[in-house]
């Protein structure tokens, strides 16, 4: 089978973690990249080896069948429109839309035309989650009853040229720059999602830039920057959740899942790979094997010499190969879409001093088979 042909709209620092997965992949090939500034997508387009165009004419090839766009969340929902008018699928970087009311008439746009849409993170199919997954599955710590998730840190600031608007301003903060991943990774383990609460905070009215090409510069933070809010799943679970830019150091884990009979924790998903631990009742915690799984081998050094497994574009393959067979695919809009909903549930339940609803439908997306690398999705 030839590969699926994509396009990527976007040429911004994280599009070269889907182009190094493109490379990996037999199933897919990138056809063509654009940004508004070609001089981006050229630089890009010779370091990988594809072709650097306008946006109009990415959009009118008529060999590009899938879309993945990578523009600023700001522009997602209209870069998407697009894509959608153009007769191609889309699979977006999170967050799916800059804000809840954009994305459903995404969602209504793509259906109409009988198109897909996915949507980022898809950490959630790699290796350590799926093998947790399994567990779960497998009723090795029974039924999960409750749970905790936790990203804290003293903010990502020095991560991105302008950190305002990801870390600092309105559509930012700690809970919608990072909560998608713990979302997802709960949603893959536990299912859709009931309601929410929480309670927010910002303790840090102004803050300095301490790395990176704005050090030294200050900012005026206008988003809650210490979260701690609960989550209440269909399946009748309950996990805690925090999420803070405020904290030097914790000794929390990423993610813990309880059962009526054991005990399960995850690493951090915002990546692939690690070891889980499971502990059953009474029992000392067990390191778990995820080679059985895809997805799970260390292929990336991080700055501090520590090597991770990162895959970002296997949900892109994924749904290509969805559409090839004809089977829903996993980092769908749907899911996206309610996880959306949910982070901006958090504020809303801040603001309001209640519980919110969650009202987006949305389905635990199928487990990621065993096997070896790609393969497992051309089925």
């Amino acid at each position: 089978m030839e590969p699926v042909k994509i396009g990527i709209i976007g040429a911004g620092n994280i599009s070269d973690s889907y182009l190094k997965g493109a490379v990996r992949s037999k199933l897919i090939k990138v056809q063509a990249i654009a940004d508004i500034r070609m001089e981006a997508a050229e630089a890009k387009a010779q370091a990988f080896g594809v072709e650097a165009v306008t946006v109009d004419r990415l959009l009118s090839d008529p060999e590009i069948e899938l879309v993945v766009n990578l523009t600023l969340p700001m522009v997602h929902a209209e870069v998407s429109h697009q894509i959608i008018s153009a007769g191609k699928h889309v699979y977006s970087e999170k967050p799916l839309t800059a804000t809840f009311a954009e994305a459903g008439p995404v969602m209504q746009a793509a259906r109409a035309r009988g198109l897909r849409v996915g949507g980022a993170p898809d950490t959630f199919l790699g290796a350590a989650h799926q093998a947790a997954r399994g567990l779960v599955d497998a009723g090795r710590i029974g039924k999960p009853v409750g749970g905790a998730a936790t990203f804290m840190t003293r903010s990502s600031a020095h991560r991105y040229a302008n950190p305002s608007f990801f870390i600092f301003k309105q559509g930012g903060g700690p809970m919608l720059d990072m909560g998608a991943y713990y979302l997802t990774q709960l949603i893959n383990l536990l299912g859709p999602i009931k309601r929410v609460s929480a309670i927010s905070t910002n303790g840090i009215p102004r803050r300095g830039v301490v790395e990176g090409p704005l050090t030294g510069a200050v900012i005026d933070v206008e988003v809650p920057t210490f979260y701690n809010g609960s989550l209440e799943f269909l399946s009748g679970a309950n996990v805690a959740i925090s999420m803070s830019w405020e904290v030097h150091k914790h000794r929390r884990s990423h993610t813990e899942i309880y059962g009526t009979e054991g005990s399960l924790v995850i690493p951090d998903p915002n990546f692939f790979g690690g070891t889980p631990q499971v502990a059953k009742a009474g029992g000392d915690w067990e390191n778990v094997d995820i080679s059985a799984y895809p997805f799970g081998r260390p292929n990336r050094v991080m700055d501090d010499g520590r090597s991770e497994a990162d895959y970002r574009m296997i949900g892109v393959v994924d749904m290509a190969m969805a559409i090839r067979h004809n089977r829903p695919h996993r980092a769908n809009g749907d899911m996206a879409m309610h996880v959306l909903e949910v982070l901006e549930g958090f504020e809303r339940s801040s603001v309001e001093g209640r519980h919110i609803a969650i009202t987006t439908p949305c389905e635990r997306p199928a487990a990621v088979p065993q096997g070896a690398d790609e393969e497992v999705f051309d089925a």
